[in-house]
């Protein structure tokens, strides 16, 4: 399960990065597009530092519950 989770965090990076690149080749041919593809940038940052601090509470509560018992 946590491997998945891990996946799915380089997974925002990647269309971070994918949305990145589309900015800087659309801006001065089409700057509506250019916005459009700063908002998942954006959100795609913004979720890939979300799923990475849900993960490392995931793993951190797991470890947790194992010392305890």
């Amino acid at each position: 399960m946590i491997n998945i989770l891990r996946y799915t965090e380089y997974l925002y990076i990647i269309v971070a990065g994918f949305s990145i690149f589309r900015i800087f080749t659309d801006w001065n041919s089409d700057r509506s597009m250019a916005y459009l593809f700063i908002f998942f940038a954006i959100v795609s940052i913004g979720m890939f530092l979300f799923r990475r601090s849900y993960r490392k509470k995931f793993e951190q509560r797991k470890r947790d519950n194992n010392t305890k018992e």
